[in-house]
């Protein structure tokens, strides 16, 4: 990760979303610091940019607020004038061509997930540098480097609902128990045509990890 300036919160992290049929599951640790010391333990790192969008954040908080805060901006006014909701691929144009604009000068890795009428559930992943990767799932931040075999294992395509619900809040607690960048509660939102369900998992409540 980009070296942040001097006192600035930064969102070390994990992050991830995953498709099922019918809509995505994002999910996220929520500790924030500055520096070595936590600024924020329970951070809610899912931000809302439309009605069936979020982004998942890390990297430099205020980068990333910002740039979502300019996403959303944008995202409203689509919808004002086209007099329909913008699709995931369009916030995640958004979000890509305002980072790789400001690549020198953003410390801001994002994940986008939804749900739109066009192209049902999709997941895109925007890491630093502004490039833009649609998957089928997607895992970022600090902590994402220690969970990426375990996640090559468990994941397969065709999961329900629930399992991937399962998927994101293991992988991300076990992320938690290696990074020390990343630890506090589990903070998960399910997003469907219907609704964005959200999901609470506080530290004692988190799961027992197991790697086979």
């Amino acid at each position: 990760m980009a070296s942040l300036r001097p006192g600035e919160a930064n969102l070390g992290t994990t992050i991830m979303a995953v498709e099922f049929d019918g809509g995505v599951v994002v999910g996220a640790d929520s500790r924030t610091t500055t520096g070595a010391y936590i600024a924020n333990r329970v951070t809610d790192k899912l931000t809302k940019v439309h009605d069936h969008i979020y982004c998942c954040r890390s990297g430099s908080a205020a980068d990333t607020q910002a740039v979502a805060d300019i996403v959303k901006y944008h995202l409203d006014m689509y919808s004002s004038q086209h007099g329909e909701a913008p699709t995931v691929k369009v916030a995640a144009s958004l979000f890509q061509e305002i980072c790789y604009q400001n690549k020198n000068n953003l410390s801001a890795g994002i994940i986008v997930a939804g749900w739109d009428a066009r192209d049902g559930a999709s997941v895109y992943e925007i890491p630093l540098g502004g490039s833009i990767h649609r998957q089928t799932f997607a895992i970022g931040g600090s902590g994402s480097t220690y969970i990426y075999g375990y996640c090559d294992k468990v994941f397969r395509v065709g999961m329900t609902k629930e399992q991937c619900v399962e998927f994101v809040k293991n992988s991300v607690s076990l992320a938690m128990t290696r990074d020390g960048s990343s630890g506090g509660v589990v903070r998960l939102a399910v997003i469907t045509k219907d609704n964005v369900e959200r999901i609470f998992v506080p530290g004692n409540m988190l799961p027992e990890q197991y790697l086979g």
